[in-house]
């Protein structure tokens, strides 16, 4: 903790030496691509909701954007995890990029409801948006796995950062700057293309290169090996997975597909609404 001011302990210098010493160790580059990860993953649904009375106009309840804004993205974080973990992190990292930038053509290119334009157009926009953030949020959450704390702190920063920053940017935007509303969210539509340069040009790739070595060969058993496999070899999985026999003690299970496990883990899951 740092001293309080006025204390005997308080100075510039003992403030340096503390600030320097809770940031040892930290990458710049894994800072910002997850400062930057967290910032532009969020800052969509924040335009979005910026947007709200433009895009439906004000004779239909604004609650119709957020509710398209955030139940898609709920539900695939409520589902993902069971089954993303299947598509590598360069993929995801597309798709991300893709879907969203997609989702915020699709509402800008769209013609105002003026014009004819139909809300539920705009309305499939802004679910395409908010399926690549739900996706992008529980990625980049677990890919904070492989670069320590620091990671996870520069994501939490980023977030917290994407509420000013994008509902400033698009209030700047469209009263200073004298842009209209579709040209704004025109612009914002390009903003997914940082992510892609974040994973790909700034982010060190070398510990998901030895977290996929290190998976391959748990996935490679040896000839000699290959035969002797049997359902001893998986008590730790099952002890991880909190399957418990009648006596407390972890019961073996072979592995599944990822469709059989997700069916299963849904089925696990459904106590938590219906108990």
């Amino acid at each position: 903790m740092l001293p309080l001011p006025g204390s005997p302990a308080s100075s510039w210098a003992m403030y340096k030496a503390r600030i320097k010493a809770a940031f040892e160790g930290a990458d710049p580059r894994v800072c910002t691509a997850f400062w930057l990860f967290g910032l532009i993953n969020n800052v969509l649904y924040v335009i979005i909701l910026s947007a709200a009375l433009d895009l439906v106009g004000p004779s239909v309840p604004k609650g119709v954007v957020l509710l398209c804004d955030i139940i898609p993205s709920f539900l695939v974080k409520l589902c993902a995890p069971y089954f993303i973990h299947t598509i590598s992190y360069p993929i995801r990292i597309i798709i991300f990029v893709t879907v969203p930038a997609c989702g915020m053509l699709l509402i800008a290119l769209t013609p105002a409801y003026t014009d004819g334009g139909t809300i539920a157009t705009k309305m499939a926009g802004v679910i395409l948006a908010s399926l690549g953030s739900g996706a992008g949020e529980l990625s980049f959450l677990g890919l904070t796995h492989f670069y320590g704390p620091f990671s996870l702190a520069s994501w939490g920063s980023g977030t917290g950062g994407a509420g000013l920053i994008g509902a400033g940017a698009y209030a700047l935007a469209t009263t200073s700057a004298g842009l209209s509303s579709r040209a704004t969210l025109l612009a914002s539509s390009f903003l997914p293309i940082i992510m892609l340069m974040s994973f790909f040009l700034i982010l060190p790739r070398r510990p998901l290169s030895r977290r996929k070595a290190s998976y391959e060969s748990r996935q490679t058993p040896s000839n000699d090996n290959e035969s002797s496999l049997n359902e001893d070899d998986y008590p730790r999985a099952a002890e991880d997975e909190g399957l418990l026999n009648q006596e407390g003690k972890p019961v073996a299970k072979a592995p599944q597909n990822w469709q059989a496990a997700f069916a299963e883990n849904l089925r696990r899951s459904r106590s938590l609404f219906f108990p």
